[in-house]
């Protein structure tokens, strides 16, 4: 099947999932819109999947009786929980009124606008607020009054968060990722790739992320060598990878977005390059591609 076939069949079974999801009853006896498949089948897979909407389950009993890799690749993007949480988190931050923290140093969340006031909690890197307000302190900082929920809030430095609606946050948050290091400026960098999917700067903050992702790898690859005992994987009976690839090291940087496969022969973990090739497929023309283009032709070349 060629590309332009293979376009046009998946084009034509996602507007037969949607009018199955959103238009028909379930068990209804009207036949859907003159798509791809006989009224007689519609009305049999729309009576066996039941429910109302598009939901996780409708879909997914679509794909079965189907058996269409389109349907269960619309399925997989629009319900698994990484991609649901992502969605979640963009829907959020896509608000005229909210700020994301970035520097857990100053984000201490206080009853009154001012450096001494009472300490409420503090708020962790990445958590997301409503600003509801703001004003100067006696000391000349700026707080942000902040709702977390509808009955929780109070006065937070402004200088704590950004606020991705507001001209000028992406290059402020660049600047501090470009003085963090390791792990912080990682997930620092993730912060700005949520926050603002079309600011001119991602670029720099994808190379940024990658080359962080490929350094972490030799570190981690270090670490598990030395708290993975030989004798205890060997007496567990399981494939090696499999111990180095559930290493719990790994965990906070898969949270991050951050894949790393193991080579069993140099016993190394590598990093998928995922940063890299997003700037040479979304900005081929951007100064960063080069460098995202020799970053993973030496990382082809990597001995295995």
């Amino acid at each position: 099947m060629s590309h332009e076939q293979l376009k046009v069949h998946f084009n034509r079974t996602l507007q037969e999932a949607i009018a199955v999801c959103n238009y028909v009853k379930p068990g209804a006896r009207t036949s859907l819109p003159a798509l791809s498949a006989t009224a007689r089948r519609r009305r049999r897979i729309i009576g066996r999947v039941g429910g109302q909407g598009c939901t996780r389950s409708r879909l997914f009993a679509l794909a079965s009786h189907y058996k269409s890799a389109a349907i269960m690749l619309l399925a997989l993007l629009l319900f698994h929980p990484a991609a649901a949480q992502a969605q979640r988190r963009r829907k959020q931050l896509s608000g005229s009124r909210a700020a994301i923290v970035v520097d857990e140093r100053l984000s201490a969340l206080r009853d009154a606008p001012g450096l001494s006031a009472n300490l409420l909690q503090r708020l962790g890197r990445g958590r997301i607020v409503l600003v509801e307000g703001e004003q100067s302190s006696r000391e000349g900082v700026t707080f942000l009054r902040v709702a977390l929920t509808s009955r929780t809030g109070g006065w937070l430095q402004s200088d704590a968060v950004v606020r991705p609606s507001r001209a000028g946050e992406d290059a402020r948050l660049l600047r501090l990722i470009r003085g963090s290091e390791e792990f912080d400026l990682l997930s620092r960098a993730r912060i700005f790739l949520d926050a603002f999917p079309r600011s001119a700067l991602r670029p720099a903050v994808l190379l940024l992320f990658g080359d962080v992702a490929g350094q972490a790898a030799e570190r981690l690859t270090r670490e598990a060598q030395r708290r993975l005992d030989e004798r205890e994987m060997e007496a567990g009976g399981a494939q090696r990878q499999s111990y180095f690839l559930n290493f719990n090291g790994l965990d906070r940087y898969r949270r991050q977005g951050v894949v790393y496969s193991f080579d069993a022969a140099s016993k190394q973990y590598r990093y998928d390059g995922a940063a890299w090739r997003e700037i040479l497929r979304r900005y081929p023309r951007s100064p960063e591609a080069l460098g995202a283009r020799e970053r993973l032709d030496l990382s082809s070349r990597a001995p295995r």
